[in-house]
């Protein structure tokens, strides 16, 4: 039992540090801050290498909140560096005026992406994006979205 103890802190360590990857561009060491995630349940595997987190799961930092039902950490069993971050069912993730929902979001460290499918939308202000599967490249600031749609409301009078 203090063995499981000892593992769940340092998945929740693990996962505060690596977690901020996830919520935001890469930023100097100085500015990472830690994640606090909340759910009913926390289920740490350590021979499988994950931290599943289930039931209205909150991930937040100072720049960003993620909502899921569901949200399993897959790390290496070296240094428990993350591989990849899973969130399943009712995903929402809200940055500053934006939001992006799906039914599936993966978080690939080393490839600093999140890959959204099952009926992804982004949202800014009036403006919506949908598409079959959105990709977004933390590092470079920019989406890939398949099969777009993109409703652009117009706030300039025609004369």
């Amino acid at each position: 039992m203090l063995r499981l103890f000892f593992i769940v802190n340092i998945v929740l360590s693990i996962s505060a540090y690596h977690l901020t990857a996830f919520a935001s561009a890469p930023a100097k060491e100085e500015e990472k801050r830690p994640i606090i995630i909340t759910s009913e349940t926390l289920t740490a595997d350590s021979k499988n290498n994950t931290a599943t987190f289930d039931g209205s799961v909150v991930a937040r930092t100072d720049r960003i909140t993620i909502y899921s039902d569901k949200m399993t950490v897959f790390y290496g069993n070296s240094k428990g560096k993350i591989k990849k971050i899973h969130a399943v069912g009712n995903v929402k993730v809200n940055k500053k005026g934006k939001a992006m929902f799906s039914k599936d979001a993966v978080y690939f460290n080393d490839e600093e992406k999140i890959v959204f499918t099952g009926n992804p939308k982004a949202i800014e202000g009036e403006n919506l994006i949908t598409g079959k599967k959105i990709t977004f490249y933390l590092k470079d600031d920019r989406a890939v979205i398949e099969e777009s749609r993109v409703i652009l409301q117009n706030t300039q009078e025609l004369k």
